[in-house]
């Protein structure tokens, strides 16, 4: 017997709406779906969410050398003129060495971060700026059910879909 639902798909489409349905719900908190695919996704992201919780403390942190180029007040790269060894000219970027302090994942939440990776896809907010699904799972999702045990999602079923009759149902993040 199988452990997980079909859903009258191929296995490689199966995985990448699973992925895609469970992306959407951590992104959004809400995704409306039929009432088996929202039962699949639903352990899904009860277990993303878990591990989550589990690893959100592990780090340190890191004081990190950073070589970056100076900014003028503007917010331009300042340059200035430099001779080469044959004695042409040209402009070199001015460079400023600082220290900044980073986290450093440990090993353990490194392979968290690995696995979310792997159960959602990268997501692009509506500027076009890239959402770093692990960090908002750590920063974000896991302080808010960090007292609580299991039971991070909820299913509200909404009957049947006008055209086909599916039982439709709405999954939200409690």
């Amino acid at each position: 017997m199988a452990t997980n639902r079909k859903l009258g798909r191929t296995t490689d489409i199966r995985n990448s709406m699973l992925k895609t349905l469970t992306t959407d719900l951590l992104v959004h908190g809400k995704v409306e779906t039929t009432l088996q695919r929202a039962k699949e996704v639903k352990s899904i992201a009860d277990s993303i969410i878990s591990l989550a919780i589990k690893e959100k403390d592990n780090f340190e942190m890191v004081d990190q050398k950073v070589v970056k180029a100076k900014l003028d007040s503007k917010g331009n790269k300042v340059t200035e003129l430099v001779k080469s060894k044959n004695g042409k000219e040209y402009l070199k970027v001015v460079k400023e060495e600082t220290t900044e302090s980073r986290q450093k994942d440990m090993p353990s939440r490194l392979n968290a971060r690995r696995k979310i990776m792997r159960k959602t896809n990268k997501v692009t907010d509506s500027e076009g700026n890239k959402i770093d699904l692990p960090a908002k799972l750590f920063n974000e999702i896991a302080p808010k059910y960090e007292g609580r045990v299991g039971g991070y999602t909820r299913i509200v079923k909404a009957g049947p879909r006008r055209g086909d009759g599916a039982e439709v149902a709405i999954l939200q993040l409690i």
